[in-house]
């Protein structure tokens, strides 16, 4: 059976789940695709060097069937065996090494693995000359190359491959009865005809194991994937629009990005995906579309997720900012003579988001009031309209959001409990503190929450070197190195040996 993406050198591409229906055309698919994944040729060698860790854990895991069989031979007459409690013993490997073949698959071959297999035979025969069974402890020495060559596709909307070419070479492979080496010629002859089908059998539950394993890794990743994209009643259908493209420097594959919220989901049809908007010089590549972005701002706006209450000391302290603009009466009383201040703060139209070359610009229209005490209508409410430039960086495990304002008004303010407007310097004491106060707060806040839900769903797992976020026109592209860590390679092989 075909088996999702083998092994930790394609483990990657899982980060992203399931949907249906992939186009035959990756080019016809660009235009559907919300999300690209490109794992470039140093990537998969640094995956790669865990690949023996887990041939290990496939090796060690596997678990043999009980061998029964007869065979009629020339001056022996018929002879029947059983095979029973195979065990794998003294385990090691040479080394793994891998090709990307252009537009085919990957070709992996693990080298030089040493075994003694060990477990019980029952054997009897006869004849004229001799009518006799016995049962005896056997081992089995045994070196080994493996081989799998995976062909990926589309399946069920995933990303998967063919793992059905794995083949076993045995360089060799003797059994041993009774820990005889040198066997008479009646044994040797017996050993000879089992071990054959001892051959086959090995074979049969080492790649079936590979397979296995490369379903819980696959598995592992896409998990990972699925939870860091869910968020309550948010989600993501990233299942891929096409197979996966292989070249000679990389594999990529094409992802839909659609949001679903409240039984809606987002549609993407004019995508501005190309290849050659992605380099070769990182180990992974993220693009992300505008039409991915966008659609998961409008859901977060809906459910309510852009909301901040700023009180006590801490609004005390952030409204103490040295602004140009005097600060009015109202709100120092406030300040002065309430025990409980409070600022919610909240946005008030959907939030648009649109990245060019000179950056990402987000548009919102975000309300304001202003508590003191416990009342229930507030001393000041206020509406304003902005456009911020937004930088990303990704700093000691945390990221960062900075901000620019470079449009803002204030279309709304008033004071509900004097029933009046406020005008000029009132005005622009909220507009400048808005832009000096209000803006970086809210970005520290989002930046907190993202490295927040990074650290929840495990990316921090890995170690990532020097990501960049590269904002260009109508897209993002996110490019780092990786590490992938000891603690990490354990984790797949618990699943992997349970």
């Amino acid at each position: 059976m075909p088996s999702k993406v083998p092994l930790l050198l394609l483990s990657l591409l899982s980060w992203f789940g399931t949907s249906h229906c992939c186009l035959q055309d990756p080019a016809s698919a660009y235009r559907f695709t919300g999300a690209v994944c490109r794992l470039t040729y140093p990537a998969a060698v640094v995956l790669n060097e865990k690949t023996t860790k887990v041939i290990e854990a496939a090796f060690q895991h596997a678990r043999y069937p009980s061998m029964k069989g007869e065979k009629s031979l020339l001056f022996i007459g018929k002879v029947m065996y059983g095979l029973d409690n195979l065990e794998i013993h003294n385990l090691s490997i040479g080394q793994s090494a891998f090709e990307l073949h252009p537009g085919e698959g990957i070709a992996m071959e693990i080298s030089n693995v040493s075994a003694v297999f060990k477990g019980t035979i029952q054997y009897g025969y006869g004849s004229w000359l001799v009518n006799f069974g016995h049962s005896v402890d056997f081992e089995i020495d045994s070196q080994i190359d493996l081989g799998i060559n995976p062909k990926l596709y589309c399946g069920d909307g995933k990303v998967a491959a063919d793992t059905t070419d794995c083949y076993l070479n045995f360089h060799k492979l003797r059994l041993h009865l009774q820990g005889d080496k040198e066997p008479n010629w009646l044994k040797k002859l017996f050993t000879d005809f089992i071990t054959l089908t001892v051959k086959l059998v090995i074979k049969g539950q080492i790649c079936k194991e590979i397979n296995k394993a490369a379903n819980i890794l696959a598995d592992f990743i896409q998990d990972t994937a699925e939870q860091f994209l869910t968020d309550g009643d948010i989600s993501v259908d990233i299942g891929i629009t096409a197979a996966p493209v292989i070249t000679a420097n990389y594999i990529e594959s094409y992802h839909k990005g659609l949001t679903k919220y409240n039984n809606k989901i987002a549609v993407i049809n004019e995508s501005v995906f190309h290849p050659s908007q992605l380099t070769e010089d990182r180990m992974i590549y993220f693009w992300i579309s505008d039409q991915f972005l966008n659609p998961m701002l409008k859901a977060a706006h809906q459910d309510g997720r852009f909301q901040l209450n700023v009180s006590g000391e801490e609004l005390t302290t952030l409204l103490r900012t040295n602004l140009s603009t005097a600060m009015p009466e109202f709100i120092r009383k406030c300040l002065l003579d309430s025990a409980s201040p409070e600022l919610r703060l909240w946005s008030s139209s959907v939030p648009y988001l649109n990245s060019s070359i000179l950056g990402t610009t987000i548009w919102v229209q975000a309300s304001g009031q202003l508590h003191c005490e416990s009342q229930g209508t507030p001393v000041l409410f206020f509406q304003t309209s902005m456009a911020v430039d937004i930088t990303t960086s990704y700093v000691n495990k945390k990221v960062l959001l900075q901000g620019h304002p470079t449009e803002i008004s204030v279309f709304r303010a008033e004071l509900p409990l004097q029933d009046q407007q406020l005008y000029d310097e009132a005005l622009e004491f909220i507009k400048e503190a808005v832009v000096k106060i209000g803006t970086p707060k809210v970005l520290s806040v989002l930046g907190v929450e993202l490295t927040r839900l990074l650290d929840k769903q495990g990316l921090y797992q890995f170690d990532l070197f020097n990501p960049e976020v590269l904002p260009r026109d109508g897209f993002v592209v996110i490019q780092m190195d990786f590490g992938f860590p000891h603690h990490l390679l354990v984790e797949f092989l618990k699943r992997t040996l349970q």
